[in-house]
């Protein structure tokens, strides 16, 4: 599926989290929203991705924005890395990557020569509005949440 871009309406979902309340974007109208597609729980990459979200959650949380994590991991999965790390957001179980496929974070990757089909960490910011305000196609992975707080700032006017 085509990849969404910055002042495209974000389409709608519901997700069961790890929080047993399942997540649906349409909830949070009026309110910006950081959705973060990431490949899987438990590996390195994602595991510092995490942590910097959930470290700076109280910021996000003062400006008002929810924060989700989304990967093809099963609620069971997250509730376990959860609780390793001490993770304070939700984090969305897309074990079918419907979601991830609608918002074009879903396709081919190759890492040591090898294709094939998984997530492409993607950090999308959706505005009060319900429309994409900003995007990032993640390289790196360490101050990524703090950039990502940064623009949300800017975005709440503070």
């Amino acid at each position: 599926m085509a990849s969404l871009t910055v002042g495209s309406k974000a389409p709608d979902f519901e997700l069961p989290t790890n929080t047993g309340v399942p997540f649906r974007l349409s909830d949070h109208k009026g309110n910006p929203v950081v959705l973060f597609f990431y490949p899987e729980d438990n590996t390195q990459g994602c595991t510092i991705e995490n942590q910097e979200f959930s470290a700076l959650s109280a910021a996000f949380e003062q400006l008002g924005i929810a924060v989700l994590g989304i990967s093809p991991d099963t609620v069971e999965m997250h509730c376990k890395f959860r609780d390793k790390y001490g993770l304070t957001m939700p984090l969305g179980a897309d074990v079918g990557h419907k979601v991830t496929g609608r918002y074009g974070a879903w396709g081919p990757k190759k890492m040591f020569g090898h294709e094939y089909d998984g997530v492409i960490r993607t950090t999308f910011l959706i505005a009060p509005d319900g429309k994409v305000a900003s995007i990032w196609k993640v390289t790196r992975i360490k101050g990524h949440a703090q950039l990502v707080l940064d623009t949300a700032t800017a975005l709440a006017g503070r």
